[in-house]
């Protein structure tokens, strides 16, 4: 069973109509712009309020959500718009249930996870279409009312956690940190799964910079796909590298976090290596997990990409 804890998902954010329409390029990086984004046509994604001023919410899917623009949650009651300052606070990531974005998702495929030096600046680019490339809402959900929610009192949020399965994990947010505590099938049953951390694992640590460094280790319990399961999981965070990252949406500062995570099932280590692309106010805009067993640090083999995408 895998539950890959620390992939996109777990920090969604959300959309809604708010980008500019006008035609004069305003912007080259997320630097010129207040939000600290500029997307793919050149223009500024303004600051806004939780209630999505802004925009007119037109680009809607069939189940409602929306797929235009970025919505930057607020900050003590007002937008918020990045502060360059080389430190992420928590007030600076959107953590709640009831967000949602768009990412492009491809697996397998091949990536340059070094990047180049632009102009004195580490840059790494994700525009170019992948293998298997497909857009997908991900969205964050209210533990309430769930099968799972008697399990988790306190948990803030569940998110599914990859592509290729519909396991969610169930998120607890505090002031300093970001917790995993368990990993569930969206619905009870014979073959349903319901998986509890002995020690909930910090997946962020606030606030950041890059040095930052943060492990972890926990028991694992419970069933997956109804078979009683055990086994032990570390975690092994630090911010290796800022810079500047391209996805399909736009342009972002960025700081990279890279996640080695170590499962122990019956003796048998398997360890997965993951690097999470973190933007002020806007949370992961990208997310790349290797292939099992990864040796190299800055690996070029991705079983999942990742990336914001209009």
């Amino acid at each position: 069973m895998r539950s890959r804890a620390l992939l996109v998902p777990a920090i969604a954010i959300a959309f809604a109509a708010a980008c500019s329409s006008a035609s004069k390029q305003q912007c080259t990086v997320g630097a010129d712009c207040a939000s600290g984004a500029c997307d793919s046509s050149g223009q500024c994604v303004p600051v806004v309020h939780a209630d999505g001023g802004g925009g007119d919410d037109s680009g809607t899917t069939g189940d409602g959500a929306s797929t235009n623009d970025v919505f930057v949650p607020p900050t003590d009651g007002g937008g918020c718009a990045p502060n360059h300052d080389g430190t992420i606070d928590r007030a600076e990531v959107p953590l709640q249930a009831g967000l949602r974005a768009t990412y492009r998702i491809a697996t397998n495929a091949t990536v340059n996870m070094v990047g180049t030096m632009v102009g004195g600046t580490r840059t790494w680019d994700l525009t170019a279409a992948l293998p298997g490339d497909h857009d997908v809402i991900v969205q964050t959900l209210a533990p309430a009312g769930t099968w799972y929610a008697p399990d988790f009192t306190g948990a803030t949020y569940a998110t599914k956690l990859s592509d290729g399965a519909d396991l969610l994990g169930v998120f607890e947010t505090s002031a300093t940190a970001l917790l995993l505590r368990g990993v569930v099938s969206p619905a009870s049953g014979a073959t349903s799964t319901k998986l509890t951390y002995a020690t909930p694992i910090p997946t962020l640590s606030f606030p950041f910079h890059v040095g930052s460094m943060w492990n972890a280790m926990s028991n694992v319990s419970g069933t997956a796909q109804g078979v009683a399961s055990f086994y032990s999981e570390s975690y092994v965070n630090k911010v290796d590298a800022t810079g500047q990252l391209t996805t399909p949406y736009g342009k972002f500062d960025v700081q990279r976090v890279q996640v080695v995570l170590t499962r122990t099932v019956g003796g048998f280590p398997t360890v997965t290596r993951t690097f999470v692309f973190i933007a002020e106010c806007f949370g992961p805009v990208a997310n790349v997990v290797s292939q099992s067993n990864e040796m190299t640090v800055e690996f070029t083999s991705a079983a999942e990409v990742r990336r914001l995408a209009p």
